[in-house]
Order: C-alpha cells, then structure tokens, then sequence
C-alpha cells in the first residue's frame, strides 16, 4: 500500500473548518511552501530552524495533499541549495569565509574533503541542529560536481519530505489537537514575526550577495592590473 493513503474524506473535513487553525498558515499552500523551502535551503537566514518540516507537516495534518505538497517541499529545497553550492562555487575560500562561522569552518572543510557523497547527504536529511549552508558552500567550493551534488541532495531531501509527509498523513489529527489552540492564540504575532524576519533575512542575503560579488569584482580588477603590469 501507499505511504500516503489517507483517512476518508468525511474524517478530515472537519479540520479543513476548524476555527482553532491559523488561517495563514493554512492559506500559504503549496506555493508558500515551495517559497518557504527555497530560501530555507539558500543562504538567507530563517528564524527558525527547520521551517520547511514544520510548515509541510501543518500543511499535511490539516488536509493538504501530500502528493502535491512533498513534491512542492522537495523541488524548492533543491532549488535552494542549488543556489547554495553556486555560490560556493564561483566565491570558493572567499564565500566560505563570508557565510560560515570560523569556528565551523575548518571542520566542515575537512569533513567535505575526506567525504563528498556523505558531506552532502547526510546535512540534508538531517534534522536541526545539524547545519546545512556550511556543507552545501563548501560543496561548491571544493569542487563536489554539479550532478553529484544534485543526485544526493535530492534524495536526502526526498527521503526527509517524504518522511515527514507520512507523519502528517499518519498523526495529523493528533497535532492539530495538541498545537492548534496554541498557535490560534499566537497566530497573529507568529506571522507579523515570520513575515517581519523573512523580510529582514532576503534584505540580509541581497546584501551579503552583493558584498560577495564586489570581493569578486575587485579580484578581477587587481588580476587586470596585474596583467597590464606584465604586459
């Protein structure tokens, strides 16, 4: 049988009304989802950890179609981290010591250099707090190929999403009770705070772009000047 067999309709049609669910969050749907795991797998900071698995999971319980919305999970996760490794490819030592923390940098370099298949899977299967960015950089920067980095990334993510879709399938209804009365109370504040943070965190990752290619810019201009020296 399928991981994603569902309950009859009758028996979750209720949770579809339920004036205890948050109705933004349950509004964001599959593009807001898509949009949520692209930037949760780039180099733009979220507030919290794991967005992505919260937001599929809620998403889920609350009668989403799991075949719709893993898939929505899985593609913006890789396009993310797509982006990622870009940046470490063409920012290599530079994009490296601009996004990751010094105290992280060394071990994840090595890590990366003595295992490129599990420096890039195992990050993206695992859950908080186990970092992501660092190894998806540094993948880009040590010279993990393109395909490479593609295939493992996205099974590791297709494994997780998949996972936590079953979860929501499986005990959706035992969340929603537990959490809905909670997060109606706060579902206000919650979402001045995310979409305030979101915000701020594109605002964040624009700037540290842009502060990356002007790094590259001027090693251009120096190789240039350099040349004509030579020449």
């Amino acid at each position: 049988m399928s991981m994603f067999v569902r309950q009859p309709v009758q028996s979750t049609a209720p949770l579809l009304h339920q004036p205890l669910a948050p109705r933004w969050l349950t509004h964001l749907g599959a593009l807001g989802l898509f949009s949520v795991a692209v930037v949760d797998s780039s180099v733009i900071p979220l507030p919290l950890p794991g967005s992505t698995d919260l937001l599929l999971l809620w998403l889920v319980a609350h009668g989403g179609d799991p075949w719709l919305l893993a898939p929505c999970a899985i593609a913006g996760s890789i396009l993310g981290g797509y982006t990622t490794w870009h940046i470490g490819r063409i920012g290599g030592e530079d994009a490296l010591r601009h996004y990751v923390p010094a105290r992280l940098l060394r071990p994840v370099v090595g890590w990366v250099e003595r295992h490129r298949i599990l420096a890039v899977f195992l990050p993206a299967l695992l859950p908080p707090p186990i970092p992501l960015l660092p190894f998806a950089l540094a993948s880009g920067a040590l010279g993990v190929s393109r395909g490479r980095f593609l295939a493992f990334f996205g099974a590791a993510r297709s494994l997780r999403y998949s996972f936590i879709a079953w979860l929501g399938v499986t005990y959706g209804r035992r969340i929603v009770r537990l959490w809905s009365g909670t997060l109606q109370t706060w579902s206000t504040p919650l979402l001045c705070v995310f979409v305030g943070l979101l915000v701020a965190g594109l605002c964040f990752g624009i700037w540290k772009i842009r502060g990356l290619r002007k790094i590259e810019a001027a090693e251009k201009l120096a190789l240039q000047h350099k040349a004509a020296q030579a020449g």
